[in-house]
């Protein structure tokens, strides 16, 4: 497999040519086989040293084993990143070329695994129930994946996925799973709470933004949440939940956003940007972030205790079993950073007691695999395509910031209302509308559209703008359209007046250099007293127990 590299070889495959031809003289033998021939992989030029320069070139180009023919046989295919950027091997995707490190390595590194599950017709090497690690002792089964490496390769807390986990949750089982009991569950994730009918059930529309709550987004949400705007089914306003990060966030804005009904989550304090630091969280790392979070909220947005109930961590990269653990401990009521892959039906929300109805959408990402008293509002494929029924199959976005190709304000209609009409005419699964908050700071247009369609859609009737605690609420007592008037848990601040709490926040100007080198100050805008330091990991409150220059 290597070669001699020449001059006017790396003068070619500087244009290009070399990538593009390269595919030709790899052996499908060499590559396609063992368990990871589904993942994507680069040529293998020899060895790194030799040839760093031949391995820079082609960063940006990544291959596939596919079914040849006859299907018996493989065969490779070839894909290219646009030219601003390099494939990463580890996360397989597309990414910014100075974020990418890892252009001489052939294939994906895995962990260690243990001998689990066993191959069909296959014998464990270990008595009763006890599992053999990847370093060759035995284990009990109830010591894997519990968050505490046994094994001496960890191998036991590497095989975590919902369909390896040896303690993972049961399948569905709509016998079992019972309302009184807190449970809800169906065995693809389609069905209808309650029994009802298509024509009985009330379309819910969540709109999340997620991210920090500034003076600018907040003037955009009360555009497109206006007072004046009420469902025709029930005289309400139409609500969404804003998953709010710590840094750079207005308390006194969110407070405001919070007393006229719309629901408040957190989405951590530090919102790092790694993806592979929420993968890898400890519990109580998760608590410092998400607790942590939500007590900055309840101090300085004067919110009550208990009404936080969700989170969404960022980058929608799921802290598996250990992130689960700690909602259940710390009392949260729902998670919703895990997304599905469209289907036939999208998802309604479901409960953690039982394995989750769909895939594992992600690369390397880490979905609870065991029994929680949770309730996930997962995230559902949005289709970008201007016309679904004869534009070909694209793949889908789950945040709208992710749908590139939606350039005009007529596409965003479009967008809005093919995924609406989806929603309704199938299963009537609540249409969720995902943004960053800073989404309509540059799209003014879109914010338009937005308000507009909000508007006519709330008047039209069966539509309903409406929180995640909202949508649990009538899942947990299902309630026909005739009678979603005087359905009682959308009541509350149905349709809120008077004036804010504050006019004139208190600024609260701190020097933070060590966490925030690139701004001489941050500031905490609160209704609030100023805490004596700003609120950071360790220290929600405030009250100057960290050592910033030490952080």
């Amino acid at each position: 497999m290597i070669r001699r590299v020449t001059t006017s070889l790396l003068v070619l495959l500087a244009t290009g040519w070399v990538a593009a031809q390269s595919k030709l003289d790899m052996d499908p033998e060499f590559y396609c086989t063992g368990d990871r021939s589904n993942e994507y992989f680069r040529k293998d030029f020899g060895p790194p040293d030799q040839f760093a320069d031949l391995y820079k070139a082609n960063c940006g180009i990544y291959y596939l084993c596919i079914a040849g023919s006859p299907a018996s046989t493989k065969t490779i295919t070839q894909n290219q990143c646009q030219t601003e950027l390099y494939f990463d091997i580890q996360q397989q995707i597309c990414d910014r070329k100075r974020q990418v490190t890892n252009c001489e390595v052939i294939t994906k590194k895995h962990p260690p695994q243990p001998i689990w599950p066993l191959p069909e017709g296959a014998v464990s090497n270990c008595p009763g129930d006890e599992i053999e690690c990847g370093s060759g002792e035995c284990m009990p089964k109830n010591r894997f994946c519990d968050g505490t490496p046994d094994c001496a390769d960890d191998s036991d807390e590497n095989a975590c996925t919902p369909d390896k986990d040896p303690n993972r949750a049961d399948v569905c089982d709509p016998r079992t799973c019972q309302w009184d009991q807190g449970c809800f569950c169906s065995v693809d994730g389609t069905l209808i709470p309650g029994g009802l009918t298509v024509d009985q059930t009330p379309q819910m529309i969540t709109i999340t933004f997620t991210g920090a709550i500034n003076e600018r987004n907040f003037r955009i949400f009360q555009d497109i949440f206006k007072d004046t705007v009420k469902h025709k089914g029930n005289e309400c306003t139409p609500k969404g939940t804003f998953f709010v990060s710590h840094a750079f966030t207005n308390y006194s804005a969110v407070q405001e956003l919070h007393r006229v009904g719309h629901e408040i989550g957190v989405s951590s304090i530090t919102n790092n940007d790694n993806p592979n630091y929420w993968s890898g969280l400890s519990s109580l790392d998760y608590e410092s972030e998400m607790d942590g979070a939500r007590i900055i909220v309840e101090k300085f947005a004067n919110i009550s205790a208990n009404e936080i109930l969700g989170l969404r961590v960022p980058k929608q990269r799921v802290g598996g079993n250990k992130q689960f653990r700690m909602m259940v401990d710390w009392g949260f009521l729902y998670d919703s950073s895990i997304s599905a892959p469209m289907g036939r039906l999208p998802l309604w929300p479901y409960t953690l007691m039982h394995r989750m109805p769909h895939k594992c959408l992600g690369t390397d990402q880490n979905c609870p695999s065991q029994n929680f008293t949770v309730w996930e509002m997962v995230v559902n494929e949005l289709d970008r395509r201007d016309d679904p029924q004869f534009d070909e199959k694209l793949t889908g976005c789950h945040f709208v910031d992710q749908c590139a190709n939606l350039q005009t304000p007529n596409q965003f209609r479009r967008f809005l209302d093919n995924n609406l009409a989806r929603h309704f005419r199938t299963n009537r699964a609540p249409l969720g509308l995902q943004f960053t908050s800073a989404y309509f700071e540059t799209r003014r247009d879109f914010l338009k559209v937005l308000v507009k369609w909000v508007r006519e859609t709330a008047e039209a009737g069966d539509y309903y703008f409406v929180t995640m605690q909202q949508v649990i609420n009538w899942m947990e007592a299902p309630t026909e359209i005739a009678a979603i008037k005087d359905f009682q848990e959308w009541k509350g601040k149905c349709d809120v007046k008077g004036q804010p709490y504050c006019s004139l926040p208190n600024p609260c100007n701190k020097k933070v250099p060590r966490i925030f080198p690139n701004e001489q100050e941050m500031f905490l805008y609160t209704c609030m007293e100023c805490p004596r330091t700003y609120p950071w990991l360790g220290d929600p409150l405030g009250n100057g127990f960290l050592d910033f220059n030490n952080f």
